[in-house]
């Protein structure tokens, strides 16, 4: 009974000293932190404010190129709006009423990269998952995907795999809807504004479109960060994916501290960690 008894209070407070994911970031040296490029920036401004997006042009090349070719020829600024918010799934946009669907490309996968690191924990879609650069991603040692976590940002296409072409968009704001992974092609991440889409109203419509009964949602521009004044620039940098500092942050979230976690999981889901975006100093 002592033992036992010795045993649950080392837990408790090997537990309540191990630091919070909130400790690590505050902690972290800015060597471990990196600017986010402007140029792979999207600006979508809203009413309500403006969404950025980060675009990986490393993982959908082509779909990419036609994003910013669209954005630069001013595609999403006249008559886009956001069309469909589905509860616990997705929020889309695209031009009002419907978009082209041709000439898209296929870009669900990638040749494996040296720069994916793995995390420890198994994963229930893919047999490694963990992060590429900024990305949560995915790999079976053959190849290499993005993976629909909450923010990730996809390109919708109709039942034909080469019909996103980038002029459908979506992102994902519900819980990961994993078994979309290697059928749509992602083409980057929310790393600004993700509470203005995810408290938008739900479509009453069928897969949460909107109907005549409510309005589509309007998208005022949507521009290349690198294109606009200096001083309207969002300035943001994230946190090093391959640094000491996220691989502590990691952990710190896989075995969460503090008098609340009464018991640490001691593993986690790629989709569990967000990673950490802030201000640029």
């Amino acid at each position: 009974m002592r033992a036992a008894i010795a045993a649950a209070l080392l837990f408790a407070t090997a537990a309540m000293a191990a630091p919070a994911p909130d400790e690590v970031l505050k902690a972290s040296p800015a060597s471990d932190w990196h600017r986010l490029d402007p140029a792979e920036l999207l600006v979508m401004q809203l009413k309500t404010g403006r969404v950025v997006i980060q675009l990986a042009p490393g993982f959908a090349p082509r779909t990419v190129g036609n994003i910013r070719k669209l954005v630069q020829d001013g595609y999403f600024n006249k008559n886009a709006a956001i069309i469909r918010a589905q509860d616990n799934y997705v929020v889309q946009w695209s031009r009002d009423p419907e978009p082209p669907t041709k000439g898209g490309w296929v870009e669900f996968e990638r040749r494996p990269s040296a720069s994916f690191h793995a995390l420890k924990d198994p994963d229930t879609y893919a047999p490694q998952a963990g992060f590429d650069g900024d990305f949560p991603a995915a790999g079976d040692g053959k190849s290499e995907w993005l993976v629909h976590c909450y923010g990730m940002v996809g390109a919708g296409r109709d039942l034909a795999p080469n019909t996103g072409n980038g002029a459908e968009l979506y992102a994902v704001t519900g819980q990961a809807p994993r078994h979309l992974d290697r059928n749509i092609t992602l083409v980057g991440r929310v790393v600004q504004g993700m509470e203005l889409l995810s408290a938008l109203p739900r479509g009453a419509e069928t897969m949460g479109f909107y109907g005549k009964s409510a309005p589509h949602v309007p998208i005022l521009f949507l521009r290349i960060a690198a294109d606009m004044p200096a001083a309207d620039q969002p300035r943001l940098e994230a946190l090093t994916t391959a640094s000491k500092s996220f691989a502590a942050y990691v952990e710190a979230r896989r075995n969460r501290g503090g008098p609340f976690f009464i018991r640490p999981a001691g593993r986690i889901d790629v989709c569990n960690i967000p990673l950490p975006v802030r201000a640029a100093p």
